[in-house]
């Protein structure tokens, strides 16, 4: 099976494919520079040095969030015309579980972040078993000193990944102590390879019905719905 694996859910630009059980070709970059504009000329030149047509693939994989509103819907977009236009399927992964994957054979937790502002943090618990990447805690929207307050419970090392984890360093340490490992530098970005590995085995969904997953709403939509809360209580006092 030939995958094409797509990921722009973050400051990470990732493309990569699959052929088999071989990584055929691999473009990552992290630098914040519009994922719109890049995305596309990096799909083609991978395609180009891997000599592979667009007509041989057999699945589309992207990481569907959480991350950037603006770039899960970036490379959900793209994703989602190339499998309609190649009418061949589409699976989706959590940005979060592909960071997770940096993680292999630490014997402990894995928790990978990115920041949420607001001193909050989009994350989940992580854990190899039997060789396999097992969801512990699903993917969520959280305070980081909320969710180090649980992690302390669970007493085994946690090992924190992502560019992020600077950010929140500080209040992970604080409440963690000895129990807060992080990430170096070779494992905070997310492979793209790891993406097309883990959609490889994620199942095939409706290209028409596919969904990003934002864990949050855009902030257009949030105030939208909060000025709307707020006509309807002014409503209700005006009527009293």
């Amino acid at each position: 099976m030939k995958i094409l694996a797509i990921d722009t859910s973050n400051n990470t630009l990732g493309v990569s494919i699959l052929n088999g059980n071989t990584i055929a070709g691999e473009f990552i970059t992290n630098v914040k520079k519009n994922h719109s504009v890049r995305a596309m000329p990096a799909i083609e030149q991978l395609m180009k040095d891997c000599e592979m047509k667009p007509k041989e693939l057999d699945k589309i994989v992207v990481a569907k969030g959480p991350g950037s509103y603006t770039g899960v819907r970036i490379g959900v977009t793209i994703a989602k015309t190339l499998a309609w236009t190649l009418n061949i399927p589409i699976s989706g992964v959590s940005s979060l579980k592909v960071l997770a994957m940096n993680g292999k054979y630490f014997d402990g937790y894995i928790v990978p972040l990115f920041d949420g502002r607001r001193g909050q943090i989009f994350t989940g618990l992580y854990e190899w078993k039997n060789n396999e990447l097992v969801c512990v805690k699903e993917d969520r929207l959280v305070q980081s000193s909320e969710f180090a307050e649980e992690l302390l419970q669970l007493e085994r090392p946690v090992l924190f990944i992502g560019n992020d984890i600077d950010i929140h360093r500080e209040t992970l340490q604080t409440i963690l102590g000895e129990q807060a490992v992080f990430a170096d530098v070779t494992q905070q970005n997310p492979r793209p390879s790891a993406l097309a590995f883990l959609g490889s085995l994620a199942a095939e969904e409706n290209v028409h019905e596919f969904v990003p997953e934002y864990l949050r709403l855009a902030e257009a939509e949030a105030n939208w719905i909060q000025q709307q809360k707020q006509a309807g209580e002014n409503l209700e006092k005006d009527g009293m």
